[in-house]
């Protein structure tokens, strides 16, 4: 193994709001609807599928990102993910399984460090406020001193 030099997901993930955009080799980020996908959902691509399968297969194709999986053709990555992941969900998954459906997460733009790294962003809902709401010049903020108070033994 090399001792130095670029890694793949080296460094920090790369940031949409980040100050420095006008580099060159930066390509831009795709915005993907937060509606999802529309439309049938394709035809399991593995053999004999589960109930739990199939419907984490139907659930995953109606997410936005789902959008970038049918335009690259990602039928069977995804079929495979879905497969990985119904399986790591038991209580007596192997480290390892949950592992590569934890990857498998990453890979397809299903975790915000995958998102990140795909540079996909799921734009906000019509009518959704997309910062989070600041508490009111008028709300009273109790300290958390002042939130702790000595409790008299009742016993």
């Amino acid at each position: 193994m090399p001792s130095g030099g670029a890694r793949a997901r080296s460094g920090p993930p790369p940031d949409p709001n980040a100050l420095r955009r006008d580099r060159h080799d930066d390509p831009t980020w795709r915005h993907l609807p937060s509606a999802g996908r529309v439309g049938p959902t394709p035809k399991w691509p593995l053999p004999v599928p589960t109930k739990r399968e199939l419907a984490l297969w139907v659930e995953d194709w109606r997410r936005p990102q789902a959008i970038m999986w049918e335009a690259n053709h990602q039928e069977r990555e995804v079929a495979i993910y879905v497969r990985t992941f119904a399986l790591a969900e038991d209580h007596e998954a192997s480290v390892p399984m949950r592992t590569l459906a934890r990857q498998y997460t990453d890979a397809l733009g299903l975790s915000l460090n995958g998102l990140r790294l795909l540079r996909w962003v799921i734009d906000p809902a019509p009518g959704a406020d997309a910062k989070p709401a600041l508490p009111r010049p008028d709300e009273v903020r109790v300290s958390a001193r002042a939130r702790f108070s000595v409790v008299e033994n009742a016993g």
